[in-house]
């Protein structure tokens, strides 16, 4: 079955553009908006709208298979690729990719995302978020030439089975992060809540007494609303390097033992922290979580360490599995370009004992989450985000549907 158009669509994405710089060095909120002057090139606002590109491959049979190319919330920050805006790669795809695809037959999700994978445009590879959509519409289409599920693709291309059990989903709470967690609870997300722990004065503390406080608020309104006594999520706190800052990037013994009051006051919840610090390098970035993941081990400190900053590729996730820089890494899937990348950087994660976290951003868009949901079904990582957006309903019903809809395929 052959490819016989491509076509572009402009699509708004489910949160916004942050410009973490600016956000750091002290923007001030403002409703939804951000009071300030942007810091990171490319952006006309501190926050502005979230863009995507919905791609559309059309079937000789008439069938239309699709994908969203879609950027983290904070591009630009982290080693990630620039902003994303619609208007600026429509074209690219339109005159690099569509000659590449269309006539071509839809007959390998492996050899397809790999004609698209190293396109080089003035001398750079194509922006990650390109690859991330053009490669979800490639699998889609080798579905649909194939009538079998996506996540069926992936385990037949890669040796992989499909189970009909659910993945712990992860929902992210945005700056509502008391409200948000009673949805979470209601629902039985299996981990919470993010957090957003952005801010060293206003969410972290100047010597990390505000997330204590929360956390001891989140452990009791766990056990005061939780409807079965049996219900034990897993909290999972991003806190965007606000430790590092608290305590200095490099003064682990602080950071340890900081980690050692946050375990407490979770318990009795497993407790995973992301992005300790951020060090603004990713070979320091590497060398700092490798040495505070083997400073809590080695001390038995009941927490898990996440890297997320600089490690965005399938070879930086790689790269900090080989080092044991954290227990667990999240794959933050539009940053690793086409979602091959997702598969492979789960499966190496695995091998090496590495827990792997399929993440992504709250900035995509139902289409890459639903995507992300077959990619996930096929490889089996610890857990998955619930995503796009920041309100958990519509990011933790997309998710949820879309493994509940496999689980029950799978069992027919």
């Amino acid at each position: 079955m052959k490819i016989t158009k491509l076509v572009c669509a402009p699509a708004r994405t489910g949160f916004f553009f942050d410009d973490q710089r600016a956000i750091k060095k002290g923007a001030v909120m403002d409703g939804a908006s951000y009071r300030g002057e942007p810091v990171t090139p490319g952006f006309s606002a501190v926050r502005q709208a979230g863009e995507a590109v919905s791609v559309l491959l059309v079937l000789e049979d008439g069938q239309i298979a699709y994908g969203d190319c879609a950027a983290v919330q904070y591009s630009g920050a982290g080693g990630r690729d620039p902003l994303f805006l619609a208007k600026d790669f429509i074209p690219v795809i339109e005159t690099h990719l569509a000659p590449l695809l269309v006539g071509q037959e839809a007959d390998s999700f492996q050899r397809l995302a790999g004609l698209i994978e190293h396109v080089q445009v003035a001398g750079a590879r194509l922006h990650t978020a390109v690859r991330y959509g053009v490669s979800q519409a490639i699998l889609d289409a080798v579905a649909k030439a194939n009538k079998k599920l996506m996540c069926q693709i992936v385990a037949t291309e890669y040796g992989l089975t499909v189970q009909a059990e659910s993945i712990p989903i992860f929902t992210q709470s945005g700056d509502s992060r008391y409200d948000n967690v009673d949805k979470m609870i209601i629902k039985g997300a299996a981990v919470l809540p993010h957090g957003l722990i952005n801010n060293l004065k206003t969410k972290l503390g100047e010597k990390g007494e505000l997330l204590l406080e929360y956390l001891s608020w989140l452990r009791s309104r766990i056990e005061n609303v939780r409807l079965e006594p049996s219900y034990a999520p897993v909290l999972h706190l991003d806190v965007y390097g606000t430790i590092g800052q608290a305590f200095g990037n490099d003064n682990y013994e602080a950071m340890a033992a900081y980690l050692a009051k946050l375990g407490e006051a979770a318990s009795p919840f497993k407790l995973r922290i992301e992005g300790p610090m951020d060090v603004e390098d990713r070979e320091k970035q590497m060398r700092a979580l490798s040495e505070l993941t083997r400073l809590v081990d080695e001390r038995g400190i009941p927490v898990e360490i996440v890297a997320d900053e600089w490690c965005n590729t399938l070879e930086d996730i790689k790269y900090f599995a080989d080092n044991r820089a954290g227990h667990m890494v999240q794959i933050k899937t539009p940053d690793l370009g086409g979602v091959g990348n997702i598969v492979e950087a789960v499966l190496y994660c695995k091998k090496k004992g590495i827990g792997a976290y399929q993440g992504g951003t709250c900035n995509e868009t139902d289409r890459s989450a639903q995507v992300c949901v077959h990619l996930a079904m096929a490889t089996r990582p610890v857990q998955i985000l619930a995503k796009p957006g920041m309100g958990v309903d519509e990011g933790y019903m997309i998710v949820y549907n879309e493994m509940q809809r496999i689980i029950a395929l799978m069992k027919e």
